[in-house]
């Protein structure tokens, strides 16, 4: 970063320099607009505060109108005109703007500057210190990161002064609470939100408390407090939605239940309770149908009272909908046993049956030197495809080799750089697939037999995972190939179903992946995919009478999480899922709730969550 750029301190300086230029110009405007991008790049320079005092001081409004933001104005224009109010004695405004360029971007110390600091709180009324708060606190994840706590202090600092000037506001000590507690000072939090509690007993108050507790570890207490504020209001789904997942944590799920039914009796539109009854109903009976219901509330939901997390959180630890499964083949078993340094030199490797071919190749990438001896595979032949198509491996007997090219350098990055963004369940996955829609198809099936990673990973816990999860990044992007097609007949549904009928393979279960999420995105096809899905398991099933299948038990897990399977076949799924779905309970399927209109709830946002 030696020639500034990408240095916030370098490209500050760079403004400020065409800022002074400019002022000594006499063009004021270009001025201001040059010192407001260095206040975007270091909001507390101290020069781009000193070149701000003289621009000011040549206006004979101080600078009012002439720093003054449009209406679509950049985050440093509104700053700057932040500064000029509060040098004109405008606190209450200029601490608005402040929080709000914290809610823009809470990663930059707005605050931290002089007046903030030194700023007598009796000179804002105390209610707009609540709102100033308040936006804050809706800009702070829960808890933020270290970064964000360290450029957001300044609030707290403030919080504390404003508590010393108004000690009998008890919203004033609610809204402190959640900002301290949301910046890691629970203790603080504690005190602040019992304080609040203690002045006056109101449903924020109580939430407050609640949550501070709740952070503190004390959750029976918090489940108190949440009583205690919905006796306050009990219309708010709000506090009955964190009340109910609460009663969860401590292990009164029935009653959870209950209590989250009751709230979609007022509202079955409210995103609150809808969210949580779909997490309960899941946790209560593991029926991934409630999951479903939810994805498809959240793809027709418009605007979100606030940021939701119940379908990651449900999905995450569990096969295919929280992470890829790792292979189980003999081989890959092998590879987890042996080190980098026995894989150095030749080697023998004797399988009963020929394994999965993207086993076998990966098996040879990480060492070179085996010689693998594998035997004839059981009928039916695991080499032969079930429906005629696309041809993704060769045969020489029991060796296998890829049937296409590799990918073009600029196609594998494209691909590759999927693996960083992690995992997520289907309609995240499908979202962030998006970006392989502009790879060629030939491309993508490139990739399937000749995953981009420039590592094999060899960790015993990670060995397969990068390479499978390559694969099924490669089907999610055939996914989105000409998605103007209708489904029935369309090249991205051919492509896949003649994937997942082909050899066997874990580009089976990649295909059959990306089939599944096209059903969790689209209802129109679920019917479709799940009879395709369901055939592919059973011809997987039947083969399993005569002979390993490697991928039987990864393609139920995927058939279980199909929408719109039969019944039948589901729990068929499930019992051979290896006893997965899910940890916390067996696979006891109720009614699933038709979806509801969803609403909106601006004003739950600001207060409902604190």
């Amino acid at each position: 970063m030696a020639d500034g750029v990408n240095d916030p301190h370098q490209e500050a300086l760079g403004e400020l320099a065409l800022a002074t230029l400019a002022l000594d110009e006499h063009d004021l405007d270009h001025a201001v607009s040059h010192l407001s991008v260095a206040l975007a790049h270091e909001p507390g320079l101290p020069e781009a505060h000193e070149l701000l005092a003289k621009l000011a001081a040549r206006s004979d409004d101080g600078g009012l109108a002439l720093f003054r933001p449009g209406e679509r104005a950049p985050v440093g224009r509104v700053v700057a005109f932040a500064h000029v109010l509060a040098r004109h004695g405008g606190y209450l405004d200029a601490l608005s703007l402040l929080a709000q360029a914290t809610v823009h971007d809470p990663s930059r110390p707005w605050a931290d500057v002089s007046w903030v600091q030194a700023l007598d709180a009796r000179l804002v009324p105390a209610d707009r210190l609540v709102r100033v708060l308040l936006a804050v606190l809706g800009a702070l994840p829960d808890p933020a990161p270290a970064p964000i706590a360290a450029a957001t202090r300044p609030y707290l600092h403030l919080a504390e002064r404003a508590l010393a000037a108004y000690p009998q506001d008890a919203l004033l000590h609610g809204a402190a609470s959640g900002v301290a507690r949301r910046l890691r000072e629970v203790p603080l939090a504690l005190r602040w939100a019992q304080r609040g509690v203690e002045l006056e007993s109101t449903k924020l108050t109580e939430m407050w408390w609640g949550n501070a507790l709740r952070a503190d570890g004390q959750l029976a207490a918090a489940v108190h407090a949440m009583r205690a504020a919905q006796r306050h209001d009990p219309g708010d789904l709000s506090v009955t939605s964190d009340l109910a997942l609460w009663l969860t944590e401590l292990g009164h799920t029935a009653e959870a239940l209950e209590l989250i039914e009751q709230a979609l009796v007022q509202d079955p539109s409210y995103d609150c309770a809808v969210h949580t009854a779909h997490r309960l109903r899941f946790q209560s009976d593991g029926d991934p149908d409630h999951l479903v219901a939810l994805a498809d509330f959240m793809r027709t939901a418009t605007d979100a009272s606030h940021e939701h997390h119940d379908l990651q959180h449900c999905c995450d630890g569990l096969p295919w909908l929280g992470y890829v499964p790792a292979a189980v083949e003999a081989c890959m078993n092998a590879l987890r046993r042996t080190t980098e340094q026995e894989r150095a030199f030749p080697g023998e490797l004797g399988l009963s049956a020929m394994e999965s071919p993207s086993a076998l190749a990966l098996l040879k990438r990480a060492w070179p030197g085996v010689a693998v001896a594998a035997g004839e595979p059981g009928p039916p032949d695991p080499r032969v495809a079930l429906r005629p198509g696309v041809r993704l491996w060769d045969f020489d007997g029991t060796r296998p080799s890829p049937a296409l090219d590799p990918p073009t350098p600029s196609a594998a990055r494209e691909i590759a750089a999927m693996l960083p963004l992690g995992w997520a369940p289907p309609p995240m996955a499908y979202d962030m697939a998006v970006r392989l829609s502009a790879v060629p198809v030939e491309e993508l099936l490139a990739a399937l037999v000749h995953p981009p990673t420039s590592t094999v990973q060899t960790e015993p816990d990670r060995v397969t995972v990068p390479e499978r999860q390559l694969q099924v990044w490669a089907c999610l992007g055939l996914l989105h190939h000409r998605t103007a097609e209708p489904w029935a007949s369309s090249t991205r549904r051919r492509l896949l179903v003649e994937i997942a009928f082909g050899a066997e393979d874990w580009t089976t279960e990649a295909a059959l992946y990306a089939l599944v999420t096209a059903a969790w995105v689209d209802p129109a096809c679920r019917a479709d995919v799940a009879e395709l899905v369901a055939a592919r398991l059973r011809a997987l099933l039947e083969a399993r009478r005569t002979r390993a299948v490697t991928i039987a038990a990864s393609v139920a897990q995927l058939a279980f999480i199909t929408p719109g399977m039969p019944a039948p076949v589901r729990a068929l799924a499930r019992e051979l899922a290896e006893d997965q779905w899910p940890a916390s309970a067996a696979y006891t399927p109720g009614p699933v709730a038709p979806l509801p209109r969803p609403r909106r709830s601006w004003l739950g946002r600001l207060l409902g969550r604190g």
